[in-house]
């Protein structure tokens, strides 16, 4: 079983957070209704356990925090309006020290901008909503900013473009983690149209 963090704070896009969840805890049953082995454990990490603000107004509750959360075989950093993000050494700090003892980071939407300034992204082709890509490629010179294509996969960092776009690029972790034909299934037990190219 893989563990997958995601982070959770005050702003994020709720879609940013809530599709990626739904589609690694939607494999997880999938894999169950067919005799798998559950492939998936989904964690909401917070800096604390005190509930955040989804941009949208719902409130939600961490289950890990920064200090208590287990080894992550997956660290998925969402978006959203991200500003106080960036500005908070103790964030940055974790998500660059969390990436480097995981195996795979990634990131949807505004998340880019986080890992970017944590340093992950440096020489590294990566891509963000479309009406962020500017900023990435402004404030972040040393990424090499894709402006095509619903995410971009580059080893052990992939990152995606706006909102509904993390669903596509989680499919896509879990085709890479656990094979095409169960990411397909996962695909249309949420009856979700996802493309693998």
């Amino acid at each position: 079983m893989k563990t997958v963090g995601i982070y959770l704070f005050d702003d994020v896009e709720l879609l940013d957070f809530a599709g990626p969840y739904e589609v690694f805890t939607t494999c997880s049953r999938v894999a169950r209704r067919f005799g798998l082995p559950v492939p998936f454990e989904t964690l909401a990490i917070g800096s604390s356990r005190e509930a955040v603000t989804a941009r949208a107004g719902l409130p939600m509750l961490p289950t890990q925090t920064f200090d208590d959360h287990p080894a992550l075989d997956v660290l998925l950093i969402p978006g959203g309006v991200v500003d106080a993000q960036l500005h908070d050494r103790r964030v940055i700090d974790w998500i660059a020290r969390t990436s480097r003892a995981t195996p795979l980071t990634a990131s949807v939407c505004t998340g880019a901008l986080l890992l970017a300034e944590a340093g992950l992204l440096d020489g590294r082709p990566a891509t963000t909503h479309w009406e962020d890509l500017g900023q990435l490629a402004s404030d972040y010179p040393k990424v090499r900013v894709r402006t095509e294509g619903r995410w971009v996969d580059d080893d052990d960092i992939v990152t995606s473009a706006g909102i509904a776009a993390g669903i596509d690029m989680s499919l896509h972790i879990v085709a890479r983690l656990c094979g095409l034909e169960l990411a397909t299934r996962t695909a249309r037990q949420m009856d979700y149209p996802w493309h693998p190219d």
